[in-house]
């Protein structure tokens, strides 16, 4: 990192990009800053170099103390630790100062950090008094981060995603619409379609050994695993290499379409597994295996229209951009891909969609998709 000089105080009050500087760099406001975040993490997607988050968080006495001087000699500290063109900036206004270190080349993590925070350490001891000091905590944050898709928590770090955190809260009331519909929504087709899940289990009991219901373990938003129901329609402990297989394929984009009933389109699926008992091939093509997910519905693990929840063998083999789609909304039963294509679009065509919903989505979009996706499933199953 190269030294930079600074000069001129700083307005401790701050309220748009450009309203402070500190010598001829801007400190931006904490709204400006988290977009700032937001769009560091589309350029990582696109060219791979990482960034790291540095977060200084003071404990509030810049909050309460309003002292420009003590601010000025903060930024002064940061300025002749970080290079010019790292970005600076408010993470929480008065109270969180963040810097973002751009396109990092790590090695060695560990060493580069500790490298990191013996500069920072050093630099804001020479500006500010020890009590001063003993006020700020320094954290550090990697993006990409390393996710663990067989850990039991959320694998994606929060801090990395202020801005996510901002458009849920401004999204308040449509979310609690959302909610109220999946639970009235769940709730009544549980009730309407109680006769067929009998009849279902029954077939599924008669024709092959093994329980009515199939549990898997899947990734919900921000990558926190669930258990996901179905009907079961594949032999009992099927081996999941086929799929595994497959699916890698299909994310990477080296899959084929696979031929359907005798066209040349075809789709991107199994269309011939043979882990599949004769019943399940009648529950998966009229997508009936699907209906105990409603359960998952009303758990709030799910919701009735949004992005399909993934496996953890297929999040191991997404590129950056494909996390998005489990980042940005809650999976669903069904969803815009599945009434604009179905497994007729490849893998990016279909992530595209997925958070096409993920920044448009209202609940009148939730209805329309729902009163949709009867039509897709049967000219799907022909």
């Amino acid at each position: 990192m190269t030294n930079i000089s600074t000069s001129n105080g700083m307005n401790a009050r701050l309220t748009s990009i450009d309203s402070s500087f500190c010598g001829h760099r801007a400190i931006l406001a904490e709204d400006s800053f988290q977009r700032m975040i937001s769009l560091e993490r589309k350029r990582t997607e696109r060219s791979h170099k990482p960034f790291i988050l540095m977060l200084l968080d003071t404990a509030g006495f810049l909050s309460r103390e309003k002292n420009s001087k003590i601010l000025h000699r903060l930024l002064t500290a940061l300025s002749s630790a970080t290079r010019e063109t790292d970005i600076t900036g408010w993470y929480k206004t008065h109270c969180v100062v963040g810097v973002m270190f751009t396109e990092i080349s790590i090695t060695d993590k560990t060493v580069i950090l500790s490298t990191m925070l013996g500069r920072i350490n050093q630099a804001l001891r020479d500006e500010l008094t020890l009590e001063q000091f003993s006020h700020i905590n320094i954290a550090f944050h990697v993006y990409p981060e390393d996710w663990d898709q067989d850990g039991d928590g959320r694998p994606s770090n929060p801090t990395l995603y202020p801005d996510l955190l901002r458009r849920d809260q401004s999204q308040k009331f449509k979310r609690l619409v959302k909610r109220l519909m999946d639970v009235v929504g769940s709730l009544f087709a549980l009730m309407v379609l109680f006769p067929l899940f009998v009849i279902i289990a029954a077939a599924i009991r008669l024709s092959s050994p093994g329980p009515v219901l199939f549990r898997q373990r899947r990734l919900g938003r921000h990558g926190l695993p669930f258990q996901l129901l179905k009907f079961r329609s594949m032999h009992a402990d099927s081996d999941p290499a086929i799929h595994k297989e497959y699916v890698t394929k299909l994310v990477t984009g080296t899959a084929n379409r696979q031929p359907t009933n005798g066209t040349s389109e075809g789709v991107y699926k199994l269309t011939s597994d043979p882990r599949v008992t004769r019943i399940g091939s009648l529950l998966r093509r009229s997508s009936l295996d699907e209906l105990p997910q409603l359960i998952n519905v009303l758990k709030g693990e799910m919701s009735l229209v949004g992005p399909r929840p993934p496996l953890p063998y297929e999040v191991e083999a997404y590129d950056l951009w494909h996390r998005r789609r489990i980042l940005e909304a809650m999976p669903g039963i069904t969803g815009l891909w599945q009434v604009n294509g179905r497994n007729r679009v490849n893998f990016d065509d279909m992530v595209r969609l997925d958070l096409i919903y993920a920044t448009t989505w209202t609940p009148w979009l939730d209805l329309k998709i729902l009163l949709l996706t009867p039509i897709a499933v049967i000219e799907g199953a022909h």
